[in-house]
């Protein structure tokens, strides 16, 4: 166990001191005494006083990640069994756990870890070189807690490809952690069966942080004709059909996603009444337009157009862009549901965005919800970047 101690600069900190799990390379002042990337290492302010332990990386830009505030809390296995026994805990007052985020990083801090359960089988992401290590006895951990409920895991399979972990000087990766399963693994959310493909799939397979938003639009949907954008697997298609849809288009750029939706269309009995086609939303709403084509209920739920401070610019054009095309497909009086997954596209931000967008094609809306991502992405208040997911359900309205 290393004993090194980062001595934060004076000033600051701020981030941290107000509950976050963060510290950036530019807020140490010093480390002191001998440590290897991936240890946990004592923290104090610039006077001294402890301020808890994290582990430590001087690859990457955030520095230190915080394990505990606890400065004598040792970091070993039942340390690690609380952590996971008090998020599944909270899962399950919160949530639908027979498929659900278990593990959200900071937010359930274990920093930089993601754990995913579809079903009976777990899916990992690992974006940190200190809970790198940690993560096959996490994972021991998890089986274990929820074994103890009477939930067995038959496998664990590895999703670690995504390109943040460079930043943290590692290796993507991607495989089984143990035994071979098969790789599509079904699932029920809100009563719509999906298969998620937990090997090729976007991320962990499928977005289960929109699980509450998908229901919310469902009142909006008998006998509607309904447009869902960037349907990825046909989440918000489906759940559409199955409450009633006259008829519903979900379109998306992957073909791998629209041969997903088209499956778990069959799935649930809907192939008649939701199709999909592998189009670019950019280039088909223009056309739609063109067309005279009008829609009840239009639903835009695009990949996050920004995953940095410096792109923020473009991704307003991109959301004001989309949002103005699906409004004037929206029949007068009709409904539109809008989403942006992106931590930098701030609320205040991506509500002004629509709102320039409604003004720029005459339009007026009228709020009918707004949500935010599923209970088991808990939101942890200082740390910003676990709130990302902003929904809306608007009425769209001609002016007169």
């Amino acid at each position: 166990m290393s004993m090194a101690v980062a001595t934060l600069k004076r000033g600051e900190g701020r981030t941290l001191k107000a509950g976050g799990a963060w510290i950036y390379d530019n807020e140490i002042e010093s480390v002191a005494g001998s440590f290897a990337d991936g240890d946990i290492v004592l923290v104090h302010d610039f006077d001294g006083y402890p301020l808890g332990r994290g582990f430590i990386n001087r690859r990457s830009k955030i520095r230190i990640r915080m394990m505990t505030r606890n400065v004598h809390q040792e970091i070993d296995r039942e340390f690690l069994k609380m952590r996971v026994k008090d998020a599944w805990e909270y899962r399950k007052k919160t949530v639908d756990t027979s498929s659900c985020r278990l593990i959200f990083g900071e937010a359930d801090f274990l920093p930089g870890l993601v754990v995913d359960k579809f079903s009976d089988v777990l899916v990992v992401q690992s974006l940190a070189l200190g809970i790198d290590r940690m993560k096959e006895t996490i994972l021991a951990l998890v089986r274990e807690v929820l074994l103890e409920d009477g939930v067995t895991i038959r496998g664990v399979y590895e999703r670690s490809d995504a390109k943040v972990r460079e930043q943290e000087g590692m290796e993507r990766t991607k495989g089984f952690l143990g035994p071979e399963f098969d790789t599509l693994v079904e699932i029920v959310e809100n009563g719509v069966r999906y298969q998620v493909d937990v090997k090729e799939g976007q991320k962990t397979g499928f977005f289960l942080d929109q699980k509450y938003n998908r229901q919310a639009i469902r009142r909006l949907c008998p006998g509607a004709r309904v447009l869902d954008c960037f349907t990825h697997t046909g989440s918000f298609a489906l759940n559409a059909g199955m409450a009633g849809a006259a008829s519903v288009l979900g379109v998306d750029a992957s073909q791998l996603g629209v041969d997903q939706a088209r499956v778990n269309a069959r799935l649930n009995g809907l192939e008649d009444r939701v199709q999909f086609v592998c189009a670019d939303v950019f280039e088909l709403l223009p056309e739609l337009e063109a067309k005279g084509e009008k829609f009840d209920l239009v639903i835009l739920d695009p990949p996050a157009f920004t995953k940095s401070r410096s792109s923020v610019k473009n991704a307003i054009k991109g959301y004001r862009e989309i949002n103005l095309r699906g409004m004037k497909l929206v029949k007068d009086g009709g409904y539109l549901a809008t989403c942006s997954c992106s931590h930098f596209m701030t609320y205040e931000l991506f509500t002004q965005t629509i709102g320039q967008a409604a003004h720029n094609v005459h339009r007026r809306l009228r709020q009918v919800e707004f949500g935010t991502q599923a209970p088991d992405h808990p939101i942890l208040w200082a740390a910003d970047e676990s709130y990302y997911l902003k929904f809306y359900i608007f009425q769209v309205c001609d002016e007169k």
